[in-house]
């Protein structure tokens, strides 16, 4: 089993006390009992959250919206699985979704794993999108390092030149400094 549905699993398990509703959701192959479980009224984050993960990794698009709500949740496990449901769902609005994510500075406490998204999707949305957040995050006192750091090593992933200036700028935090040397170091020189 995969790490990602084996975490996910025994949290939801949890979550739902091992009902017989979540081994059923479980175990179904049945996309369209799952599907329905995404629009029926009342149902429990936990099964919402089981039936969009299960679409979402298996390609099945219905799961979009429920995905992209769930990656901008207040708790990150959710996060985290909805980021990597929506890498795998290869949906073609996913990339939008999370660059607005990522760049909403009223959501910015949740915004690390739509900008981890951004940078396995290597999108032409990541560079802007993860350019944008992290020049915001260059602020004194800024309280969202794990942001700033995400947006710095997904600069460096991508390697885009793009990204010089602002992980130049990156260089004068101390918290930063170390990711941006490494950074700016897999960015093609310029001619």
């Amino acid at each position: 089993m995969d790490e990602e549905l084996r975490s996910l699993t025994e949290r939801l398990r949890q979550e739902s006390q091992g009902t017989a509703a979540y081994e059923r959701l479980a175990a179904t192959g049945d996309h369209d009992e799952l599907a329905d479980v995404l629009t029926a009224v009342g149902q429990p984050l936990w099964a919402r959250e089981l039936a969009a993960f299960r679409l979402g990794v298996a390609g099945d698009r219905r799961a979009f919206e429920a995905l992209v709500l769930l990656l901008n949740h207040r708790d990150p496990p959710r996060c985290a699985s909805a980021a990597y449901a929506l890498a795998r769902l290869q949906d073609p609005r996913t990339a939008r979704a999370a660059a607005a994510l990522a760049t909403n500075e009223l959501r910015v406490a949740y915004a690390l794993h739509p900008v981890r998204l951004l940078v396995e999707l290597r999108a032409p949305e990541s560079v802007p999108a993860l350019i944008t957040t992290l020049e915001r995050r260059l602020r004194p006192q800024d309280p969202y390092r794990r942001v700033a750091l995400a947006c710095v090593e997904g600069l460096g992933t991508l390697g885009d030149t793009r990204a010089r200036r602002v992980l130049n700028e990156a260089l004068a935090h101390p918290a930063l400094a170390e990711a941006a040397v490494n950074a700016l170091a897999r960015i093609p020189k310029q001619r």
